[in-house]
């Protein structure tokens, strides 16, 4: 008779729940506090971006992760409404923004 045998293996280091969570919950931290620091919502809100074309537009932006772009460090890619196309977008600061940014993103 044949038997197949499946092997269960543990691939790399799972922490115990007592040394996870306060990890989990110090980077979680620190995460919003950079984002106070930089002017930005510290776990999600509507910031202005600006894409590789220079389009400018809001975005619901969040620290922690997103369901509708990818993230790429300080950038993500994402689809940009103002030129109908996929693009990697980054953060703009209100110091940086023209008049006529401003009004399109008001436009908006």
């Amino acid at each position: 008779m044949n038997q197949v045998v499946i092997a269960s293996a543990s691939i790399g280091y799972h922490p115990p729940l007592e040394i996870a969570l306060p990890i989990i919950a110090a980077v979680v931290l620190v995460k919003v506090v950079v984002s106070l620091v930089r002017g930005r919502p510290a776990i999600i809100g509507t910031i202005v971006v600006r894409c590789g074309r220079g389009h400018v537009f809001p975005t619901t932006w969040s620290r922690l992760g997103s369901f509708t772009s990818v993230r790429l460090g300080t950038a993500r890619f994402q689809y940009c409404p103002a030129g109908r196309h996929w693009a990697l977008v980054r953060p703009v600061n209100d110091s940086s923004l023209t008049g006529g940014d401003r009004q399109l993103i008001d436009r908006d």
